[in-house]
């Protein structure tokens, strides 16, 4: 297949941002008459052009369907699709045969949910879960624990955003058998200790669910060495096409689980007396994937990887921190979420505006920010608020871009006055 080629880095060791930045076609367009601002990526990624080029190509010359042919066309697609696999497996630094390819975060927590949880969970077994989980880290655990007589705990937070540690411990107790847990919060931008969190719940024979959504686009990640059981993320933010994702699962998991759908290209054979299910992980990727979607997410691993990983915590933490100390600076504005380890994410509101209607002055400057519950509404309520303002910053965000955006928010601040 033909490979497209990104003019990403050609220093490695001090990345050319403003070369970089050029990567990202969108990036150039204009909104609302004004060069756009986009403080949206926690919500879903840009895409760098190589990754739209790839898919392109695909389906300009590729396309056929995986696993299903001998011709030329689906022997391409299936060595680009499993090619996409290993390569996401590389990124994530784990086993291929432990990555279940799937439709993002949302499908690979309701998989753990439903093949993993709901045939082991029994009346007073208890799922714990923090208060600053995304929906998706949430429902499916209340819907399995309805179906089987358990109930959901709730791990609480500490003034500054981050976990509260000690209360996390004490409330492993011997009836939780699930801890879910997001790596980084989509609206506080905290930074779990999730190895130390993992290693306290294993101690204690409580299987662990990683929501990496927030992590995967932002940090270099070794989940084998975290110690979870599972590990989810999504790969639109991560600059790669939407409804692409995996579940990383450990091996043993993976092998006892039962399928989560059934259908083609799950099974190894079948009858009308019954079925033999495909091996791990294939027997959870039932029906046709999203091959051109995989394909254009092993080209953003590769682009990612291409900058560097490190490189880009490193941009993102110090464009968080010019944002930070210049959104402080403007008078009745709150940061909710100030842990000491913390991702380019800032919620906030401004003291009588309502956030919405920030949003939307926004929008009229040219500025994307993403306003209202994300997803999180439990998280909301704790808080006291209905809904906040929130910048979440990537690496092709600029520093004069902040400066912008701020002068744009004091500006739609002065019309709600």
């Amino acid at each position: 297949m033909t490979m497209v080629a990104s003019s990403a880095i050609a220093d490695t060791t001090n990345p050319d941002w403003a070369r970089i930045r050029a990567d990202f076609p969108l990036l150039t367009r204009e909104v609302q008459g004004k060069p756009l601002i986009y403080l949206d990526s926690a919500n879903t990624g840009q895409k760098p052009a190589s990754v739209i080029e790839s898919v392109d190509d695909f389906y300009r010359h590729h396309n056929a369907n995986v696993s299903r042919a001998v011709h030329t066309l689906g022997t391409e697609a299936t060595d680009a699709y499993e090619g996409a696999r290993n390569k996401l497996a590389g990124f994530l630094r784990v086993r291929a045969d432990e990555l279940v390819l799937c439709s993002g975060t949302t499908f690979a927590l309701n998989l753990v949910a439903y093949s993993w949880a709901l045939p082991r969970l029994q009346p007073g077994d208890s799922i714990l879960v923090s208060r600053m989980e995304h929906h998706a880290n949430i429902v499916p655990w209340q819907l399995v624990a309805e179906r089987t007589g358990g109930r959901i705990k709730v791990a609480e937070l500490m003034p500054d955003g981050s976990l509260d540690l000690p209360a996390l411990y004490a409330a492993m107790t011997s009836e939780v058998k699930l801890l879910a847990l997001a790596h980084v919060s989509n609206v506080l931008g905290t930074v779990n200790p999730v190895r130390e969190i993992c290693r306290e719940a294993r101690r204690r024979g409580i299987v662990t669910v990683v929501d990496g959504s927030q992590a995967a686009p932002h940090r270099s990640l070794d989940v084998a060495s975290i110690g979870c059981d599972f590990y989810a993320i999504t790969g639109h933010k991560m600059c790669g096409p939407t409804g692409t994702g995996a579940l990383w699962a450990r091996r043993e998991h993976l092998q006892a689980m039962p399928p989560f759908i059934g259908g083609g290209e799950m099974i190894r054979e079948v009858s009308f007396e019954g079925t033999v299910f495909n091996d791990a992980p294939h027997k959870f990727e039932a029906g046709t994937p999203n091959i051109a979607g995989f394909i254009g997410l092993g080209a953003a691993v590769d682009y990612l990887q291409g900058v560097g990983m490190d490189h880009i915590e490193a941009r993102e933490s110090a464009l968080l921190a010019h944002a930070t100390e210049e959104l402080q600076k403007i008078e009745g504005l709150r940061i909710f979420g100030n842990a000491p380890e913390k991702a380019a994410v800032i919620s906030f509101l401004i003291e009588g505006a309502h956030s919405h209607d920030l949003a939307t002055l926004l929008d009229l400057e040219g500025v994307a920010i993403r306003s209202g519950q994300h997803c999180a509404h439990p998280l909301l309520q704790s808080l006291g608020v209905a809904a906040t303002c929130r910048a979440s910053l990537a690496f092709y965000n600029t520093h004069d871009e902040i400066e912008r955006f701020v002068v744009a928010l004091r500006k739609s601040r002065s019309l709600l006055a």
